[in-house]
């Protein structure tokens, strides 16, 4: 049995983003039950060079809709990066959500050798579709839901690896 485009892509990132939203989910619970203002963990980072909460969520749906949408040659969504609650932020990611399910198979299904374009202030930089999902989009999706992940645990959240691998 081979995987296809499809399978590898859009219900893989519809899950790790499902399992974001049910993270989110607790975390803002966690907040109110402890009588904490939601910005501290929206804003918190581990770390002063790496991207606050709010924008680690933000990447990980802007990686999985650009990916898709360029799999299918359509145009990517524009989402405003506003959210300033994890209402907001659990909305963004429905929507995302909503929209990767939009993709049938045939939309995405043998673009392993389409080239993909990604514009860059330095430069264009040019992927076969299979190692731009792969190489560049998986990881991206899974390291921003991870810092995401590492961000809510480490002020406090109750949440574990099974929140973020999700039911099987």
């Amino acid at each position: 049995m081979q995987i296809s485009m499809y399978r590898a892509s859009v219900p893989v990132f519809a899950r790790a983003l499902r399992n974001l939203v049910a993270i989110l989910k607790k975390a803002e619970t966690n907040a109110a039950e402890r009588k904490i203002d939601p910005a501290v963990l929206l804003n918190y980072r581990l770390a002063p060079d790496m991207f606050a909460l709010t924008r680690q969520v933000q990447i990980a749906t802007d990686m999985a809709k650009g990916c898709a949408s360029r799999l299918a040659g359509v145009e990517i969504p524009t989402y405003e990066d506003q959210e300033a609650t994890f209402g907001e932020l659990v909305a963004r990611v429905e929507k995302c959500i909503a929209y990767l399910e939009s993709f049938k198979p045939e939309q995405i299904d043998g673009t392993e050798d389409k080239t993909v374009v990604l514009k860059r202030p330095t430069g264009d930089v040019s992927y076969p579709g299979l190692q731009y999902l792969l190489e560049y989009v998986t990881p991206n999706v899974y390291f921003h839901c991870a810092a995401a992940y590492a961000i809510l645990r480490h002020c406090g959240v109750g949440i574990g690896k099974k929140d973020f691998i999700g039911p099987l």
